[in-house]
């Protein structure tokens, strides 16, 4: 993979590669380093408190960026074995949803513009067409059996939210906390004259901790079809907080519990949220907003020089999908395709099982306007230009994330720790902080 594919890839705050690039190679090893040496007063403390970092933090990690799309796929493959019919979980219930919210505003008497994509609509649209065959007999199978359909696919949303939750917010902490308990235990043991009064768990031991958190709430909610098409990100962003909710829940004290939830609202907003105010912010500063890899694409450069790229008429639904239906190996519709913005058959038309979000391909086709008018007559020069702006504006927004995650966070949470609690050290492995701030103030 080349420099600029990676920075693409890392640059699309919709994936999950930028979460890896912050969570994995950035903010957990910094957040481990800190959490050490906030807690170094103790060396017992500090040490468990790494330990607990490392593993917990490593652990989540691989349930978070790896759970949801590999329950996904074996979601779907199960799918498409209940009672031997086949169904594929690849159509999108929001051609449904949308197509019946048209026609009810359209027999309401509402004076409303023509359709150009829905789930009936696309099924007689793409019927008659050989290469789409298989993708339509798929619609027309769901169509037969809705009602299963749309339940398997409430199922499938559910479990790809539900069992991260379930091992990132209870099963993960209570094997971390047991561990620690384990560790503690021996550590007595080899060391009878060292002092652990305070490395407790809220006062109790792991048993009677696990105990009292036995009837735990389950996570439960309403599914609709907008919420079963979510994307990974989007299921990422959900289960990020009912991970909160659970590490709120399995706290092993009052003060473990206000410290999780100070720092679990931080980490949702600053990898769902700020992510995308930076890019916005670094995009308005230098005016460009394609893709790295599109500086680079010699065809498209090509295409602009020389003034032959084509484009839709026109930004209406119409003009942008009948382009695309039209015109499947032309340079914009590749390019869209490339970008995940449209979903292509493998013989180049497009599915008719997946939504296309025509607002997403007018900012597309209306940034790539502004690259052609402001290329000027020497293009490559321009594409050079803006390749290293654009480079470094994803860069920027990784350091700039990173930092506020690995960094201002935790300094942030150990300030609001020690103004809450009293004390510095891990709320969670020691019994009374409090008590421990008026012994040193005592002391002095």
């Amino acid at each position: 993979m080349s420099l600029v594919n990676i920075i693409s890839a890392i640059g699309n705050n919709s994936s999950i590669y930028p979460l890896i690039v912050r969570d994995c190679g950035i903010e957990v090893p910094t957040k481990i380093a800190m959490t050490y040496n906030q807690n170094k007063e103790d060396k017992k403390i500090a040490w468990l408190g790494a330990r607990e970092r490392f593993i917990d933090e490593y652990a989540v990690s691989a349930v978070w960026l790896g759970g949801i799309p590999l329950i996904d796929k074996l979601s779907g493959r199960l799918i498409k074995k209940v009672k031997n019919i086949g169904l594929n979980s690849d159509v999108n219930l929001k051609l449904i949803s949308d197509e019946e919210k048209y026609y009810k505003k359209l027999k309401s008497g509402k004076k409303i513009g023509e359709i150009y994509q829905g789930f009936e609509y696309n099924i007689k649209k793409f019927r008659n067409i050989p290469e789409a065959q298989q993708a339509v007999e798929d619609m027309i199978k769901v169509k037969n059996n809705k009602k299963l359909f749309e339940g398997l696919m409430n199922t499938k949303f559910l479990a790809s939210i539900a069992i991260p939750i379930a091992l990132m917010g209870f099963v993960i902490p209570k094997f971390v906390f047991a561990s620690s308990a384990r560790k503690k235990q021996k550590y007595l043991q080899e060391h009878p004259e060292a002092n652990f009064a305070n490395l407790t768990f809220g006062g109790k031991d792991f048993d009677q901790f696990i105990r009292g958190r036995e009837k735990m709430t389950n996570f439960q909610g309403a599914l609709t079809s907008v919420l079963t098409n979510f994307t990974t990100v989007q299921k990422m962003a959900v289960t990020d907080g009912g991970y909160a909710v659970g590490r709120i829940v399995t706290a092993r004290n009052k003060n473990e519990a206000a410290d999780l939830a100070f720092k679990m609202s931080g980490m949702m907003f600053l990898n769902f949220v700020a992510p995308h105010w930076i890019e916005k912010a670094f995009n308005k500063i230098t005016d460009v907003n394609l893709d790295p890899k599109m500086f680079v694409n010699k065809r498209f450069l090509a295409s602009v020089k020389y003034k032959h790229l084509a484009l839709p008429k026109s930004n209406s639904a119409k003009d942008i999908i009948d382009f695309i239906d039209e015109k499947p190996k032309a340079l914009f519709t590749q390019l869209a395709a490339k970008s995940g913005k449209i979903k292509l058959l493998e013989n180049g038309i497009r599915d008719p099982r997946a939504y296309v979000d025509v607002a997403e391909l007018v900012k597309f086709k209306e940034n790539i306007e502004k690259f052609v008018k402001q290329s000027g007559k020497d293009v490559k020069k321009f594409a050079q230009k803006s390749l290293k702006l654009r480079s470094f504006t994803i860069l920027a927004n990784i350091g700039l994330s990173s930092f506020l995650l690995a960094y201002c966070l935790p300094k942030a949470q150990f300030l609001f720790r020690e103004w809450f609690t009293g004390s510095k050290l891990e709320p969670g492995l020691i019994d009374n902080p409090q008590n421990i701030a008026d012994e040193e103030v005592s002391e002095v």
